[in-house]
This record gives C-alpha cells, sequence and structure tokens, in this order.
C-alpha cells in the first residue's frame, strides 16, 4: 500500500466499493454516525450514533481515517481504540482496544432488537428494510433493549465493557442471515487494501502537485459505488453516499467515460442500468436506486457522445453486439425526445422541467414551462449525427439517412427559432417568446455542434465565454455580470463539471485548443482549494453543496490524464 493519507469524514464518508454502509461526522450534532445508503437520498440513513467509554463515560476522541481503515482514539490515549474497516461489501468489522465503543440506535417504532444466539443480535431495520446481524467473535458486550409492545423503546450496543479487547462484526442483508465464520480482523483489513490498491493503481498518474486531488478521486469513485440489489441490476457508481446516494442518467455518462478505459465492463453497466428500465416511450429514468426509479424529470440526451466517446477508449465498446445494443437504446430514447417532446415536425423539443436539463434551476426556466432551449436541440442534433453513424456502421443505410435528415430538420429550426442578432436564446413555448434572462451559460452549449455551425457562430460563443462567463476557475453557470448571479446559486453562478467537461470537449474538437487547455488547467487548480465538490465558487475556488462528488471526480481524473499528456507534449 501507498503511504496512509487521512479522510475528513465531516465531508467524504468512510466507506468501499460495493457497500451500501458508510460512516459519517455529523459537525453539528458532534457524532460519529454509521449509516446505510438503502432507498435512495430521500430515505433517512442514520443506524447508529457511536461514542468511545471509558469507566461507563464517554469520552473524546479524535479520528484518524485513511481510505480503508477508521479508527476512533481517546483523546490523549493512543493506546485505547476503536478500529473499523468494511472487509466485505456487506460486512463492517471491528476492534475495540482497552476502550468500549457504545452504539446507539436511531430508530423507528418497529425497529427491534432480539438475541440470535450467544454472542449474536439480530437487529431489524424496519425503516430500510434490512436486516443487521452483529456478532461479538472475541470479547464482550452488553445489551440494553427494553421491548415496548411492538419494538424496543431504545437499542444500545456496548462493545468490549469490560476494556479488554473485543472483536465484532456488523453484517447487512435483507432476509435470512447465513451462519459464517468471520476472518480475523487484519484478513478483513487485508482484503480491503488489496482491492484499493487495485483500484488506486489504475487512476492516471498526474503531476505531482494535483497528487492530493487524485487520491481524493480516486477514493470518492471507488467508495461511492454499491452492488446491485433491487432496481439496481449491476454495480452502480452513485453521486455521493453523504446524501444524494442515487444514480441519475446523465451522472452516469461522465462516470462511465472515467472508467472506459479501465474497466470497460464497469463503464457499460453504467449505461445499462437505465437501458434496462428504458420505458415504452424511449425515456430513460431520471435516477434510480436500490428501492425506486422515477420518471417525473429526464436528464439531456448526450448518451450517444458519452457512448461515441467511450469507444475510442477501449475496443471493447467496438464489439458489433455491444454496438448493436446501445444503437436499439439510443433509437429509442431520441425518438422519445422527437415524438413526446414537441408539438409536431415544425417545432422544437421542450423542456418540461429544470431538472430535464440538469441544469435545475438556471435562469432560462424562471418564467415557466415548457422552455424551447438551444442546449436541448444541439445534443439532440449530435445524437442524430452519432446514430446516423451507427446506423452505417450496422449496415442500415435507410436509417442512417432518415438521422440525417432528422438532424438537418432540427439545425434548420434551431437557427430560425433560437438563433436571433447573433446570439442564441431561449423561447417560453406557450406565448413563443422570447425569455427575458439570457445570461445563463446554457445558452452557450450549442457550440457542442460546431461542426455544424458557421465559424463566425462558434467564434462567436467562444468570444461570449471569455467576455461574460469565465472567471478564476473556470465558466460561471450564470455571467457573472448577471443580475441573477449568486456565489451560491447551485446553477446561478457556480462551476459544475459536468457542464467544465461538456465545453472542454466541444472546443477541443473544434480547435479552440487554447481555451480548452486554459479551462481544464483552471478546473484542476481548483480541486486543490475545493476538493471534488458538488459544484464551486467561480472566484474562490470554494467546494459548495455536497463535498464529495463522483461525477466532479471523474471529470477531474479525465483532464488529468489529458492534462498530462498536454504537459508532456509542450515539454
Amino acid at each position: 500500500m501507498t503511504q496512509p493519507w487521512f479522510l475528513n469524514i465531516a465531508e467524504v464518508p468512510f466507506s468501499r466499493y460495493g457497500s451500501y454502509f458508510a460512516f459519517t461526522y455529523d459537525t453539528k450534532q458532534q457524532q460519529l454516525l454509521l449509516r446505510d445508503v438503502h432507498g435512495g437520498d430521500e430515505a433517512p440513513s442514520t443506524l447508529f450514533t457511536m461514542e468511545l467509554v471509558k469507566g461507563g463515560e464517554a469520552v473524546p476522541y479524535e479520528l484518524e481515517a485513511t481510505e480503508t481503515r477508521l479508527r476512533i482514539v481517546h483523546k490523549g490515549h493512543p493506546s485505547e481504540y476503536a478500529e473499523l474497516c468494511i472487509g466485505d461489501e456487506d460486512i463492517v468489522q471491528g476492534r475495540a482496544q482497552e476502550v468500549g465503543l457504545r452504539l446507539t440506535a436511531v430508530k423507528t417504532r418497529y425497529d427491534s432488537l432480539m438475541p440470535r444466539g450467544k454472542n449474536h443480535w439480530e437487529y431489524h431495520v424496519y425503516a430500510k428494510e434490512i436486516k443487521l446481524m452483529i456478532s461479538v467473535l472475541d470479547g464482550a458486550a452488553h445489551v440494553e433493549a427494553p421491548w415496548r409492545m411492538v419494538g424496543n423503546e431504545s437499542i444500545t450496543l456496548w462493545l468490549n465493557p469490560d476494556e479488554q479487547t473485543c472483536d465484532f462484526a456488523i453484517e447487512s442483508y435483507k432476509t435470512v442471515w447465513k451462519k459464517k465464520e468471520y476472518d480475523r480482523y487484519e484478513q478483513a483489513c487485508e482484503r480491503v487494501d488489496r482491492h484499493y490498491a487495485e483500484w488506486l493503481n489504475r487512476m492516471p498518474n498526474v503531476e505531482d502537485q494535483y497528487e492530493p486531488s487524485r487520491r481524493l478521486a480516486s477514493y470518492i469513485t471507488w467508495s461511492c459505488v454499491v452492488h446491485p440489489e433491487g432496481q439496481l441490476t449491476d454495480y452502480a457508481m452513485y453521486m455521493s453516499k453523504n446524501w444524494m446516494f442515487n444514480i441519475w442518467s446523465w451522472d452516469n455518462c461522465f462516470n462511465a467515460l472515467m472508467l472506459s478505459g479501465r474497466d470497460p465492463e464497469l463503464a457499460m453497466a453504467q449505461l445499462d442500468l437505465f437501458i434496462h428500465h428504458q420505458d415504452q416511450s424511449g425515456i430513460y429514468a431520471d435516477f434510480i436506486n436500490d428501492k425506486f426509479l422515477s420518471f417525473n424529470c429526464c436528464k439531456p440526451p448526450i448518451h450517444a457522445w458519452a457512448f461515441k466517446k467511450m469507444r475510442q477508449q477501449h475496443d471493447w465498446f467496438n464489439q458489433p453486439e455491444v454496438v448493436a445494443r446501445m444503437y436499439n437504446s439510443l433509437v429509442r430514447a431520441t425518438k422519445y425526445w422527437l415524438l413526446y417532446r414537441r408539438t409536431d415536425d415544425s417545432s422544437l423539443p421542450v423542456y418540461t422541467h429544470g431538472n430535464d436539463s440538469g441544469w435545475d434551476n438556471a435562469s432560462i426556466f424562471h418564467e415557466g414551462m415548457p422552455v424551447e432551449a438551444p442546449d436541448l436541440t444541439a445534443h439532440l442534433i449530435r445524437q442524430l449525427d452519432i446514430l446516423s453513424e451507427m446506423a452505417l456502421e450496422l449496415q442500415l443505410e435507410v436509417e442512417a439517412a432518415a438521422w440525417k435528415r432528422h438532424a438537418d430538420q432540427l439545425y434548420a429550426l434551431l437557427m430560425e427559432r433560437l438563433y436571433v442578432d447573433g446570439r442564441f436564446v431561449a423561447r417560453y413555448q406557450p406565448e413563443d417568446r422570447i425569455i427575458a434572462h439570457q445570461d445563463s451559460l446554457i445558452l452557450m452549449l450549442p457550440i457542442v455542434i460546431g461542426y455544424r455551425l458557421p465559424r463566425e457562430v462558434t467564434d462567436q460563443l467562444v468570444l461570449g465565454l471569455m467576455e461574460r462567463f469565465e472567471a478564476a476557475y473556470g465558466l460561471c453557470t450564470e455571467s457573472h455580470a448577471s443580475s441573477l448571479y449568486k456565489e451560491n446559486g447551485y446553477w446561478l453562478g457556480p462551476i459544475w463539471a459536468p457542464v467544465t467537461y461538456l465545453f472542454i470537449d466541444a472546443l477541443q474538437v473544434n480547435g479552440y485548443n487554447e481555451l480548452a487547455f486554459r479551462l481544464a488547467s483552471k478546473f484542476m487548480k481548483m480541486t486543490l482549494v475545493g476538493g471534488m465538490a458538488e459544484n464551486f465558487d467561480p472566484f474562490s475556488g470554494r467546494g459548495l453543496v455536497d463535498p464529495a462528488f463522483t461525477w466532479t471526480s471523474s471529470v477531474f481524473l479525465m483532464l488529468a490524464e489529458q492534462y498530462a499528456a498536454v504537459s508532456e507534449a509542450n515539454a
């Protein structure tokens, strides 16, 4: 293993690949929490609060968390500690040394704990629809769980009350626990050490100054994966294990892109999760977790672009059966936008909610819905062009020509309806009027079809990016000159990783390499300030909202790889 590197688990949960367990330190309550992320981000996640106990009293502690081990150390007494690892995806193993570890359940009415033989207690967590088997493998435990009619009034497990040494395991399952011999604590830790080391070794090398960002991004992407269960038909890389524990149908594209050159089957699984649940209408679910999938909203049609880039990363995606399967799904997804999101062939497709765009509260959505947005049409045009290429590859010449016609028609409508006085605009469709707020970065996204636009149009877009949106660390999502700009305004100013990557990619494809390189460098430097946050202050680089996001991590790792290649070429 490489040298220990410490996590701040108040920001980045301690977890592991495949696991629904996560440990977090709640700074407001000053409590260490054992959590479970089943049920998605609308479900409560805290299972237990945790304390160190000495002489019957809770004592102050310090946390030392590496990527694979969490140590809770009695302050001032380093020989007295409890240490935890998640050796297997569903099993937390731990050791308490010269100090007790007290777990207090954060329970609902029907949650109940019962003894299941010597040194085993089964905890039914009704709200999560899971069960836990808590086993003392060596040492002692004391349990206080008074019964009250339909469940325990309270539940407290005190591991290692005699303050000797205690080894224990906490295992999660759905229905029936299968009796087993658990590995010794050291073996469990070594197993997870090896798994993480293999993941880290597959991540791109970076310049020395970016090594902290590489370690953080690598850990977040590894630890945010959960195993197949319920609606999840394969391993899924969640957005976060802080509170956005779902997989969404455009974050999956950026995470899949990062994985595509390293683990193509896991990368494809991120797309297949949505293909498996694709609605009859063709729409992909907005998000999926182990329990639910939602079609209330969707996300922009960037999936063909993502798959095309994945094919450039690894030949695995060029297998005829993989190409055909993806083509068939993309056909259905594209027809959804063409059939159900516009009134007729002479109109443009619309967003019916800000969340459909991924830019939830962007200023173009402030006057009502539905909205004709140029980014949506541009994404669709590019998707149609890619479908035409794929159809030719699959010897479907008639379909290839049809997709090309659709793309040409949409392009003509885009320029007729949404390109006004040298700028792209959005329209409020019910009144067929241009939306007053025109300072959102989303209006600059037609650069993704720069290969179709006249050069003077792309030049003007690039000039607009530099003059109206570029800040110290990248592109503001609302112009910094706008009256609607907000420092922590979600999509009203802060920098977002996926949008940054879309622009950098489009700039590179269309020959604006200097700006692409500058934006990539700014983004990478920003991660040294703000970590792998959900979004960032464009001027200070401070991380905002959720501090541990996977698509931010994936975009950093991809840009780091490209940046290293450019740096070597310029050396």
